[in-house]
């Protein structure tokens, strides 16, 4: 399915409608997107008068050339962006698409202590929350998503812990299975696992009736989140367990980004990713599940006790794609969430949540992600900046209306809203139980994860370990740490940590009461 079949909304007037459009471009009085492309288009003289007249056209030529190779070789470094050169507005001039607040400031004085605690003020005051959203009905999720819906049954095999079924194959076993597969076809560091997968793809075809069949497989569990929290490190220790098999590879993204086409947000729209190239990453882990055919004649699993899981620590927040495929019927807000999807699949999901101190989450993904110069001062820039955009958001519309405001996100140049886990977890708690749920912190982990590994076995009701395999799991080194040359900037300034000590306190608050453990108010947890 091509991206021609779905509803866009790329254009609009900015100013008027920046909640549901994203960010527009004018040239010459003609509206462009943020996926447009520089194009510099030149006359070609009519005539040559003279020898003399034709050089100097050359060498202004020449000179304009190089002026053109500057600005876009300039626009390259500056975005960052490593396949195309884009047209992309940058977060520092956006004043002109989002209102500033009350308590707006001048951006070259982002260092004024005192208006950086008025804007915080200001947005804090705003904070309220729902009790529970509008849950969209399941005929409405079919009508968005009918491809997905007619791939996947409504009941998966008896006596096997995973979600697995087996789909009729009735494609010609002499092709390549794979090879449509958008994720094999973009991912070079992935081709060796998906040549392994052709090379084994029809000893695990199962037999019956004259028909060919193939066995396929939800997760039975997702690490939903967030990132910088230590879900790399849960995901490796895992990936130990005799019995826990994952995608692949770690973050496939396909629920928030693949499935609608989005590789990289900066670089616009591709093909949308059919689930069956979702579906596909869990092959592998089928295989294991099924067993050896030739020995189990009846097709049963031979290891129903396998579980498969999926590590996406986009999973849980990110819904900015929204404003570019759904209908806003829900005052500005997304009339479809990924868990809604989710749910509608696999109402008996796991899934498990790595928290960490909201403040040093957000360094740790400034350090991580960010490009060039970093350091704490620039730091403290970009959240003063960011809050602004937020505080100017909240003085039109409400405080989740803002958390899910794509144009606002995409603005911001550091993730604030990642760090608002209450607003998100409220939401998956309006579709699935709390028994389903499992939220962890960072700072436990970090410090005990012999804990935090039970506590994990547990909720997915994993077998006994032997001492030898625990030991495997729980004292490796711990993963995806940060870089040296990360720890060389310091710390964040003391006036960035308490101005973002005050922005996300009630949010805490809320998020403790809610998990009925203070610990998540992060009062007296040292930095990680």
């Amino acid at each position: 399915m091509t991206q021609m079949d779905y509803k866009y909304s790329l254009l609009g007037t900015a100013m008027d409608d920046y909640h549901k459009r994203p960010l527009l471009l004018q040239v010459d009085d003609t509206p462009m997107n943020h996926f447009a492309v520089l194009e510099v288009k030149r006359e070609i003289p009519r005539r040559w008068s003279t020898l003399g007249c034709f050089r100097k056209i050359r060498l202004y030529s020449f000179l304009f050339g190089l002026a053109v190779m500057f600005l876009i070789m300039a626009s390259y470094i500056l975005t960052g962006d490593k396949k195309g050169l884009l047209l992309t507005p940058s977060p520092y001039h956006v004043s002109s698409l989002v209102s500033p607040g009350p308590f707006a400031f001048n951006l070259s004085s982002v260092k004024d202590y005192a208006h950086i605690k008025l804007v915080v003020k200001s947005i804090t005051s705003k904070v309220e929350f729902r009790s529970r959203r509008q849950v969209p009905e399941l005929k409405a999720l079919m009508n968005s998503e009918p491809h997905m819906f007619s791939v996947t049954p409504h009941k998966f095999l008896p006596g096997v812990k995973n979600p697995c079924w087996y789909e009729e194959y009735t494609g010609n076993i002499t092709l390549d299975p794979y090879r449509t597969n958008l994720y094999a076809r973009y991912s070079r560091r992935f081709r060796t696992v998906f040549q392994h997968l052709r090379n084994t793809f029809q000893e695990h075809l199962f037999h019956r009736d004259g028909k060919l069949y193939r066995m396929r497989c939800l997760p039975y569990f997702y690490i939903i989140g967030q990132p910088k929290c230590g879900t790399t490190d849960l995901y490796d220790r895992l990936r130990l367990h005799p019995d826990v098999k994952f995608t692949t590879f770690k973050e496939p993204h396909w629920w928030t980004r693949k499935r609608f086409g989005i590789i990289r947000l900066s670089e616009g729209f591709h093909d949308r990713y059919p689930i069956e190239d979702y579906l596909d990453l869990f092959d592998q882990a089928a295989y294991q599940i099924q067993g050896n055919l030739t020995a189990n004649a009846s097709g049963s699993p031979s290891h129903p006790d396998i579980i498969i899981g999926e590590a996406s620590a986009s999973t849980m927040w990110d819904n900015n794609a929204w404003v570019y495929f759904y209908d806003n019927n829900t005052e500005e807000e997304p009339p479809f969430l990924i868990q809604d999807f989710i749910h509608a699949l696999q109402p008996d999901a796991r899934f498990i949540v790595m928290l960490r101190d909201p403040v040093e989450r957000l360094y740790s993904d400034y350090l991580y992600f960010g490009i060039a110069n970093k350091s704490a001062e620039d730091f403290h820039e970009k959240v003063s900046e960011s809050l602004q955009l937020f505080e100017g958001c909240l003085t039109e519309y409400t405080m989740r209306s803002c958390v899910y405001n794509t144009t606002v996100n995409n603005a911001m140049p550091v993730r604030l809203q990642v760090g608002l886990y209450i607003v998100y977890l409220l939401d998956w708690l309006t579709i699935f139980s709390r028994e389903q749920i499992l939220v962890l912190r960072l700072e436990d982990h970090a410090s005990n994860r012999k804990y935090t590994m039970h506590k994990v076995f547990d909720f997915l009701n994993l077998g006994p370990l032997t001492k030898e395999r625990e030991s495997d799991i729980t004292r490796s080194p711990a993963s995806n740490t940060r870089r040296p040359a990360d720890k060389n900037l310091g710390p964040m300034l003391p006036i960035t940590k308490e101005i973002l000590r005050d922005f996300y306190t009630p949010f805490n608050e809320k998020l403790a009461k809610v998990l009925r453990n203070d610990s998540f108010l992060w009062e007296n947890d040292s930095k990680l």
